[in-house]
C-alpha cells in the first residue's frame, strides 16, 4: 500500500497501523531522511515499510513512486491519499502561483497517482482507496478558500471513482478530519493553535492517532460494503455549524 505525507502525523499513524496489521506500507514524503525514519519505525515492529521520497505535485514523481512500489512489494492494493497543503491567500488576493501550487498537490496529485495505480488495484482483490479530505469542504473557509475548495473538488472525484469502479471490485471513499494536533495545525501559530482547539463542540483537538480507527474502517474488510462514502471524524464541527 501507499500513503502520501506519511512521514508524520496522520498519515504516519495510519502507516503504523497498517504495518502492525500485517500490510507491505510504502512511506511517501518530500524528504527522503523523514522517509525512511518512519519506514524504519515500522520495519523496528515488525512491519514491512519502505520509504520513497516523493514530490506529489510533480507527475514524474508520482509515476516513480507507483513503479518502485511495484518494482518493490509485486502490486499495490491500497492507497491512501493524504498529502496536503494548507496554502492560504483570501478571496481577492490570489496568485497564479499559489492557484496553482494548492491545485497540484491537494487535488491533482490524489487524482493522477490513483491513475497511476489503477492498473495494479485492478488486479487486487481487496483494493481500497481512502481519499484524506478535511472538514473544511463543508464550511465557508474565506481565508482558506483554495484549500477547501479543492477538498470539495476530492470528494466529488471519490463519490465519481467509487461508482465506476465499483463493479471492478475498487472501493474508493474520503475520510474528513476537524482539527487534529498536527504539523499542519502547529504552523498557525500559538494563537491559531489555541484558537482551533476549542472550535469543535467536543472543546478539544484531535490526536492523529484518533484518526486510525475511521481510516481502518474505510480501508479494511470491517468496511467491505461501503464506497463512495466520506466519513467526517471532527468532534461535532460540522454538524454545529
Amino acid at each position: 500500500m501507499i500513503i502520501t505525507g506519511g512521514s508524520r502525523g496522520i498519515g504516519l499513524a495510519i502507516a503504523k497501523e497498517c504495518g502492525a496489521r500485517g500490510a507491505s506500507v510504502v512511506v511517501a514524503s518530500r524528504k527522503e531522511e523523514a522517509c525512511e525514519a518512519a519506514a524504519e519505525e515500522i520495519r523496528s515492529t515488525g512491519g514491512a515499510a519502505l520509504g520513497i521520497s516523493t514530490h506529489v505535485g510533480d507527475l514524474d514523481s508520482l509515476k516513480h513512486l507507483s513503479e518502485s512500489t511495484v518494482q518493490h512489494f509485486g502490486g499495490i492494493d491500497m492507497l491512501v491519499n493524504n498529502a496536503a497543503t494548507p496554502l492560504a491567500q483570501p478571496i481577492g488576493e490570489f496568485t497564479p502561483q499559489a492557484w496553482s501550487k494548492s491545485f497540484d498537490v491537494n487535488l491533482r496529485a490524489p487524482m493522477f497517482l490513483f491513475q497511476e495505480c489503477l492498473p495494479h488495484l485492478r488486479q487486487s482483490n481487496h483494493a481500497a482507496v481512502l481519499n484524506l479530505i478535511s472538514a473544511a469542504a463543508f464550511l465557508a473557509t474565506p481565508h482558506e478558500a483554495m484549500y477547501g475548495a479543492a477538498k470539495t473538488a476530492l470528494l466529488s472525484f471519490t463519490r465519481s471513482m467509487a461508482t465506476q469502479f465499483a463493479a471492478e471490485g475498487i472501493r474508493v471513499n474520503a475520510l474528513a478530519p476537524g482539527t487534529v494536533d498536527t504539523n499542519m495545525t502547529r504552523n498557525l501559530g500559538e494563537e491559531g493553535f489555541e484558537f482551533i482547539k476549542g472550535i469543535s463542540p467536543m472543546g478539544r483537538i484531535a490526536e492523529p492517532e484518533e484518526m486510525v480507527p475511521p481510516a481502518m474502517l474505510l480501508l479494511t474488510e470491517a468496511g467491505s460494503y461501503i464506497t463512495g462514502q466520506c466519513l467526517v471524524a471532527d468532534g461535532g464541527l460540522v454538524v454545529a455549524r
